[in-house]
């Protein structure tokens, strides 16, 4: 079985499907990659090369897919950043034509908006695209703390605001949502699963990390959707991918030269034993809505 993972591709660092493809095949997914645009580099660096790829090759790729009789093989649908508004039809097409031939496969949807600290680094049509046509596709949708603001109206300032935003999200259509940044406490840092029936909440050291660092969101959507499949169990879910994600990011903390002036890259390749194996275990404490 495989993943069709329909998001951006950068040459150098990690970002998009740099970040997602391979710890996906490290855990044990054949992937097929579908690239929205093709940049040199992340935008954090404040300047690339390339261009967006556009809506027609991603409906091309697809059909060629279908036209094989792949699609029957795909599990699930995996989608991040966009490039362009009009990329988002091509991946509605794209997951229709995924459950047509193979009915219980999952989309998961990365609505990649913006940031706290950056706002908004998408075109002004993306955040409205999301939210009526990719978001009540979706099955599961792992937002950032701003992108749960920007979907669902409410500046979530503690728990009980975060919880209704999930829950707006949930009416909205996906089964499983994700909240990959939450913070209560300086120095920790959570992240919140839920699936209607069940919440939970997990924490870990925030790192220090002196700017963002790309590829994070892209990266724990692919663990934790990796992970899902192969458990199907919210909780056990949230735990391997935390784990995983935290010992990725602690090793390239500790390896980020602090004098330079460069974004820090995740160090994924070098430390590829936190996806299987991870050094850290984390505990998801159930909440009550």
């Amino acid at each position: 079985m495989a993943v069709l993972s329909i998001q951006s591709h950068v040459v150098f660092g990690y970002a998009g499907n740099t970040a997602a493809v391979f710890p996906m095949q490290r855990l044990g997914h054949e992937v097929w990659a579908i690239n929205t645009v093709e940049f040199s580099n992340h935008t954090g660096y404040g300047a690339w090369k390339g261009k967006v790829l556009g809506a027609d090759l991603a409906a091309d790729l697809v059909t060629g897919l279908e036209e094989r009789n792949a699609l029957v093989r795909c599990e699930a649908v995996l989608s991040g950043y966009l490039g362009d508004a009009s990329v988002a039809m091509a991946i509605v097409d794209a997951v229709k034509k995924v459950r047509s031939k193979s009915p219980n496969a999952i989309y998961a949807c990365d609505p990649v908006m913006g940031d706290i600290g950056r706002g908004f680094y998408v075109k002004p049509d993306i955040p409205g695209i999301f939210k009526k046509e990719l978001i009540p596709l979706a099955d599961i949708i792992t937002p950032n703390r701003f992108e749960l603001d920007a979907i669902t109206g409410i500046s979530t300032q503690n728990m009980a605001d975060t919880l209704k935003a999930i829950k707006i999200l949930h009416e909205m259509g996906p089964s499983i949502v994700l909240v990959t940044s939450y913070k209560e406490k300086e120095g920790e840092l959570s992240m919140i699963a839920s699936d209607k029936n069940e919440i939970y909440k997990i924490t870990t050291p925030e790192l220090p990390f002196s700017k963002n660092v790309a590829g994070t969101g892209d990266m724990t959507t692919a663990v934790f959707l990796s992970r899902y499949l192969e458990t199907k169990e919210l909780k056990k879910t949230l735990e391997l991918c935390t784990a995983s994600v935290f010992g990725i990011l602690e090793a390239s903390f500790k390896s980020a030269d602090t004098k330079s002036a460069m974004p820090v890259e995740l160090k994924i390749i070098d430390n590829q034993k936190e996806l299987g194996s991870p050094s850290y275990s984390f505990k998801a404490e159930k909440i009550t809505a």
